[in-house]
Formats: C-alpha cells, structure tokens, sequence
C-alpha cells in the first residue's frame, strides 16, 4: 500500500493559482505521450518511476487514467489531468469551491451595482 500525502495544497500556499497550474502542466508534459499530447497508460507506465509508481500493475494505471478520462477517449488531456489532480486533493477541492463561491458573489455583486 503506498501513503499518499497530499501535497497540493502546500504547493497552492507556496506558489499561488496561477504557480499552481503551472506546475500542474509541468507534470502533464512530463507524463504525457509526446506524439499524442496526451497522458496514456503506456505514457504513465513509462513515467511512473518518476512519480514513484513503478510498481503499479498496468491494470492500476489504467484505473489511474480512467478515472480521469472524462471525455471517454481512454487518455487524459491537459484539462482533464489538472481535473483530476484537484479532485485527489480533498482540501484543494474545498479550497477551490470556496473560490468560485468568492468569485461567483463578486461577480452577482457587481453585476447587481452595475460596475464592469
């Protein structure tokens, strides 16, 4: 059993939204399937080392990639790995949804006072 440690909302703290999905696509190109531009199961067994996984069974990547395969085309793209990535991370997706609530209410509030 591997013991994850969820370490996106350190990485959030430290480098803010925007350093934050940076990174996320820094770790999309690595894992990713350069003549596909997307992450594979092939590409992610490739890279697993990388993250540590070496020792996962290709059906535990496939799972991996299915998971976050929202299109149903069996491979992720950039979106749908930085999706997925927010939903592993319990606290960064409360944080997340605290941000939208934030942006959401700012946004009715001058809708409502007509400032654009």
């Amino acid at each position: 059993m591997v013991d994850f440690e969820d370490l996106l909302p350190v990485m959030a703290d430290k480098l803010g939204g925007e350093g934050l999905i940076n990174e996320l696509c820094n770790g999309f190109q690595l894992l990713m399937d350069k003549v596909k531009g997307v992450i594979t199961t092939e590409s992610l067994k490739l890279n697993a080392a990388v993250l540590g996984l070496q020792d996962l069974t290709d059906d535990k990547l496939a799972s991996m990639v299915k998971e976050g395969d929202l299109d149903g085309d069996g491979a992720l793209n950039q979106m749908e790995f930085c999706v997925l990535m927010f939903r592993l991370s319990p606290q960064l997706m409360e944080e997340s949804q605290l941000w939208l609530r934030e942006a959401l209410n700012e946004e009715l509030n001058n809708a409502g006072s007509g400032i654009y």
